[in-house]
C-alpha cells in the first residue's frame, strides 16, 4: 500500500490556567508503508481524559510532560491496515498510547491486540479501559471495599466515577454520588442504581449536606474531584475510613496551587487511610478485572454511556469539555 494523508493534533504552547483552542493545532501529515516489525493503523476512536492536563505543564510527574510541536499522546483504538510484523493481520483490532492522529505506524511492540466480540471496540477506551480499570483498582484494591458499606463517589457520573459507584452496588453498598447537572442526577439513580445522588451545582453548600446523606459516617470516599468534596467528606468519614485518591479535576487548571484540605487534621483522630494510587501500578491484576468487568457487563449489573465527539479535529472541544462537564460517560473522538 502506498502512504496515505493523515491529521493529527499538536500542543502548541503550554496553558495556564484552562486551556484554550489555540494551543492546539491540527496539522497535515503522511504515514509510509509499514518496515519490517511495524505496522500501520488507521484509528477509530481517539480517547480524551483529564489527566491529559497534567501532561501539559513542562514539570516532573509519574508521565513525562507532553513536547510541544508534537502530537498529542493518549489511548487510541484502530484497525491495522497493513502490517510488517507476523502477530498482526490487517483487520486487527489495536489499542495503542499514540493519540490524537488518524492514523500512523509503530513498532509491533506498542500496539495490543483487542477482541472486538468481547465487547463493543470502543469500551476497550472505557468501560473495558483504562477508566473501568481505574475505578476496579480504586475501590477494591486501594479502598478494600467490602460487602454493605457506606461509600461516597464524587464526580460519579464520569468514565471513573460511574463504574466506581456500580462496582461499590455490586457489593451490595450504600452509594452516595455527586454529579454536575440533573441529566446526570437522573442516570446515576435510574441507570447506575445510585442510593443517594445529587447535583453539587444545587446543592452549593457540601458541608452543609453531607450530614443529610451520610447516615453514621462513610467507609469510603472515592475522590475524583478533590476540593470542597474532599474537605466536607473528610468530617463525614467513619473511624478507619480509607479515602481513594484518584483524581482532582477541581484543581487541574489552577494557575496556583490550591491550600491543601482545611479538614486534613480530622485523619488524625479518625485514623483515616489517604491513599493515593497510578493505576499502571496494577497491571499484574489487569487480567482478573477483565473477567471480571465482561462478566458485569454481560450480566447488566454494569452499565455505560458515552460521550461522542466525531472527527479529529474536534478532539480539542472534547477534551476541553471535560472540564465543563460536558461529558457523560465517557468521552471519546470517533475518526
Amino acid at each position: 500500500m502506498p502512504e496515505i494523508e493523515s491529521r493529527e493534533v499538536h500542543l502548541l504552547h503550554r496553558p495556564s490556567g484552562l486551556p484554550d483552542p489555540g494551543d492546539f493545532e491540527v496539522v497535515q501529515t503522511t504515514v509510509a508503508e509499514p518496515g519490517d516489525g511495524e505496522v500501520r493503523v488507521r484509528n477509530r476512536w481517539l480517547s480524551v481524559d483529564p489527566y491529559m492536563r497534567g501532561r501539559m505543564y513542562d514539570r516532573p510527574s509519574y508521565v513525562p510532560p507532553f513536547a510541544l510541536g508534537k502530537v498529542m499522546q493518549g489511548g487510541a483504538l484502530g484497525v491495522v491496515e497493513s502490517s510488517g510484523d507476523e502477530g498482526f493481520t490487517p483487520g486487527d483490532w489495536v489499542l495503542s498510547d499514540l493519540g490524537w492522529r488518524e492514523a500512523f505506524v509503530a513498532p509491533a511492540r506498542a500496539l495490543t491486540k483487542v477482541d472486538p466480540d468481547l465487547a463493543p471496540p470502543q469500551t476497550y477506551l472505557g468501560v473495558l479501559g483504562m477508566p473501568g480499570f481505574t475505578a476496579w483498582v480504586g475501590m477494591l484494591e486501594i479502598g478494600k471495599l467490602g460487602e454493605g458499606q457506606h461509600v461516597f463517589v464524587s464526580g460519579a457520573a464520569g468514565a471513573v466515577g460511574s463504574v466506581a459507584c456500580q462496582i461499590a452496588k455490586i457489593h451490595d453498598c450504600t452509594v452516595v454520588g455527586s454529579a454536575g447537572s440533573d441529566e446526570k442526577v437522573a442516570w446515576l439513580r435510574d441507570v447506575a442504581r445510585v442510593d443517594e445522588p445529587f447535583n453539587y451545582k444545587t446543592v452549593r453548600n457540601l458541608h452543609r449536606y453531607l450530614p443529610t446523606v451520610a447516615g453514621d459516617g462513610f467507609d469510603i470516599y472515592f475522590d475524583n474531584v478533590g476540593g470542597d468534596h474532599l474537605e466536607a467528606a473528610l468530617l463525614r468519614m467513619k473511624n478507619f475510613g480509607r479515602v481513594v485518591l484518584c483524581g482532582a479535576i477541581e484543581h487541574y487548571n489552577a494557575a496556583v496551587p490550591p491550600p491543601g484540605p482545611r479538614t486534613l487534621t480530622v485523619a488524625i483522630g479518625k485514623r483515616l487511610t489517604l491513599k493515593g494510587f497510578i493505576v499502571f501500578d496494577h497491571i499484574a491484576l489487569r487480567s482478573r478485572f477483565v473477567s471480571d468487568m465482561v462478566t458485569w457487563m454481560r450480566d447488566g449489573r454494569v452499565k455505560w454511556e458515552e460521550t461522542v465527539f466525531d472527527g479529529i479535529e474536534r478532539s480539542v472541544e472534547a477534551f476541553l469539555g471535560l472540564f465543563s462537564g460536558a461529558n457523560l460517560g465517557k468521552m471519546l473522538v470517533k475518526i
